[in-house]
């Protein structure tokens, strides 16, 4: 009997379902979208209801036709650091604040005064930001005291599926890590940090290694979704760390980059050492065993879509509409004719952690069209994640070649501008993203794979490759003005910051 592999991704625009066989060859896929609530700016919401609903559909429609007899196991994945919070029936009390939300600054001010940023490296390997959990989790607790109090379980966005699919409270270390309450080097919940914080241990759900089994699909999930009821889920992981198993990224050969709604920066390593000023995030690896550093800008191909939506002669309803963006960029010379584009329209997380930051065109000139717009994005986020890629250098990861995933990997022209700004040599593999490395995660569980590392080795293909060319000569100096441009507007974006408050 076939033995194939449902990975589910709760991503932040929608859910996305695909079966997988034993070879690591997708069967089916499926996918449903939702919105995301801005009720302020800086704020970014969804209701965990939408989330279940899609998912519900999603995998209805790949597990139809009998498919459903063949899955050994379900992997789950999904945006990291958003905030559900459920009662003791298990209903939800307010929306998810999400991974983008930027709200929580203040108390990630207080958190940093109160532990310290020295003890948070040691017992989180991470620096404290809005875009976490825990700071999220205190804003309820000063702004929504009545939420707060009804609280019962604290969950991330992919464990608010694993719940209705299973019944069961459980997350897994990838995924944990990206909460600021979990002990990164120990892969455990962190007892100092929920004991300074003051928050009760018993809301956070049991953890487990992203290929372990947690739970079995309950009777009643059975019936909603058209799997057997029994069958196994494993813990999953955050959406990077499936990323890079889908990718490939389970050795310190490579590193990946990925350009979707935000850009990432992953290299593995082999222990746990985080960077000393916690510009880069130190995560465990959905791998047993490995860690892993990333780089993280809030808004790579999100500032892609922003500049759809706002120059947009009817393409946000095409199918090819970033397809034809990129055919007018690439009409456009590396440099963009002196126009350099700051892509923090969500604010900036690596290297700058900074709320307030904006985004910014600088150049502009009567010389310049709505084609240099396009391509000034696209290397202004290029720019961006070679900020994270310095990082990583700087601390002897020399990287020697960079897979490309993510929606932006599509672009011939975004593989080349990687290329070149990072000077390196780029390969894309064949990507569907973190619901692929979820499901070859869900094979190491059910022991259709005998480790994540023979998984990737054996199912990942490259179907594409990008070396550097004559604009790495010239990107070098446009990087430099690039990076002068943030430390001279910093003062001015805090200016705007409060003009808007």
């Amino acid at each position: 009997m076939p033995h194939w592999l449902l990975g589910v991704d709760v991503g932040t625009t929608g859910v996305k379902a695909l079966l997988v066989d034993e070879h690591g060859r997708i069967r089916s896929i499926a996918t449903r979208g939702y919105p995301m609530r801005t009720p302020r700016l800086g704020w970014a919401e969804q209701d965990p209801l939408l989330w279940w609903r899609a998912a519900q559909a999603a995998i209805r429609q790949v597990a139809a036709g009998g498919r459903s007899r063949w899955i050994a196991a379900v992997g789950l994945t999904g945006q990291m650091h958003g905030l559900v919070m459920l009662d003791r029936p298990g209903r939800v009390i307010r929306p998810c604040i999400l991974w983008n939300d930027q709200r929580s600054a203040g108390q990630c001010r207080k958190i940093l005064r109160r532990i310290g940023l020295r003890d948070l490296l040691r017992h989180t390997g991470n620096t404290v930001l809005p875009g976490f959990t825990a700071p999220k989790l205190m804003w309820v607790r000063e702004h929504e005291p009545a939420a707060y109090r009804r609280t019962a379980k604290v969950l991330l966005p992919k464990d608010y599926i694993r719940f209705r699919l299973t019944g069961e409270y459980w997350t897994d270390v990838a995924d944990a890590s990206g909460t600021s309450l979990f002990d990164v080097g120990r892969r455990q919940w962190s007892e100092y940090i929920v004991k300074r914080l003051r928050i009760p241990r018993s809301w956070l759900p049991g953890v487990t290694e992203s290929p372990s089994i947690s739970a079995y699909i309950s009777p009643d999930a059975a019936r909603q979704t058209g799997l057997r009821s029994g069958t196994p889920v494993v813990g999953g992981g955050g959406d990077q760390a499936c990323q890079a198993v889908g990718a490939g990224i389970v050795d310190d050969s490579a590193a990946a980059v990925t350009i979707g709604t935000s850009g990432v920066v992953f290299a593995v390593q082999d222990r746990f050492r985080p960077e000393s000023k916690g510009r880069l995030h130190a995560f465990c690896h959905a791998v047993p065993g490995l860690w892993h550093l990333m780089g993280v800008m809030l808004s790579a191909g999100g500032s892609f879509r922003w500049l759809r939506d706002c120059l947009s002669r009817g393409e946000a309803t095409r199918s090819d509409a970033y397809q034809a963006m990129t055919a007018e960029a690439a009409s456009v010379p590396a440099g963009c004719e002196g126009l350099i584009f700051l892509p923090y329209v969500s604010g900036e997380r690596t290297p700058y952690a900074d709320p307030d930051a904006r985004g910014v065109f600088f150049g502009l000139s009567l010389r310049h069209s709505r084609s240099h717009l396009i391509r000034a994005v696209m290397e202004g986020v290029a720019f961006g994640l070679l900020d994270s890629m310095n990082l990583l250098r700087g601390l002897g990861i020399a990287a020697p070649r960079i897979r490309v995933t993510g929606g932006g990997s599509r672009s011939r022209l975004w593989q080349q501008i990687i290329a070149d700004v990072f000077s390196v040599p780029v390969e894309v593999v064949e990507d569907e993203g973190a619901a692929y490395g979820a499901a070859l995660v869900a094979g190491v569980g059910a022991r259709v794979f005998p480790s994540a590392v023979t998984a990737a080795r054996s199912a990942v293909r490259v179907r594409g490759r990008a070396k550097p060319g004559p604009a790495s000569r010239i990107y070098p100096a446009y990087y430099r003005c690039y990076r002068d441009l943030y430390q001279s507007l910093r003062e001015r974006f805090g200016d705007l910051a409060r003009l808007t408050q």
